[in-house]
């Protein structure tokens, strides 16, 4: 420092700028285990905020005066999360979440998505772990349509 302050000031810098990096990679980790905002404002806000951050205009619908519990609120919102994440470069979605007696039903669509099949192959999974299923369309160019239902109580 005493001998070249310019280059302990420039590495002090980049050390910030890794610093500032590795807090926004740390925050994106953490939003992709369980993001805070499904909890405090519901499966509504979580999906509104997702689709902002993925740069994805998305007409979403969900029932508000349902309550979901955390585990499904989180399934459905990894699926439609994923769809959004691989919607591709000037694509619009809609989003339509709604309760069918014991039975919530989910449906995420991307037109004109960039995405394959097999890019997806698994975004399922949460969905069918918890007694749900899953219905997946996909052309690539065309759009992705992915729908499912889940039982609310097991």
């Amino acid at each position: 420092m005493d001998t070249d302050p310019l280059a302990a000031k420039a590495l002090l810098e980049d050390l910030g700028r890794e610093v500032q990096l590795a807090l926004e990679e740390t925050g994106k980790l953490a939003h992709r285990i369980y993001p805070p905002l499904l909890e405090a404002g519901g499966l509504g806000a979580a999906l509104r905020a997702a689709a902002a951050s993925a740069g994805v205009p998305t007409r979403i619908e969900v029932e508000t005066q349902t309550r979901y519990p955390p585990e499904i609120a989180g399934a459905v919102y990894f699926c439609c999360l994923e769809v959004l994440e691989r919607a591709g470069e000037g694509a619009q979605a809609t989003i339509d979440v709604r309760v069918d007696g014991d039975t919530v039903l989910f449906e995420v669509a991307a037109d004109g998505a960039a995405t394959s099949g097999n890019d997806l192959d698994h975004v399922g999974d949460p969905v069918v772990a918890l007694g749900g299923r899953v219905t997946l369309e996909s052309e690539p160019g065309r759009g992705t349509r992915l729908s499912g239902s889940l039982p609310l109580s097991r």
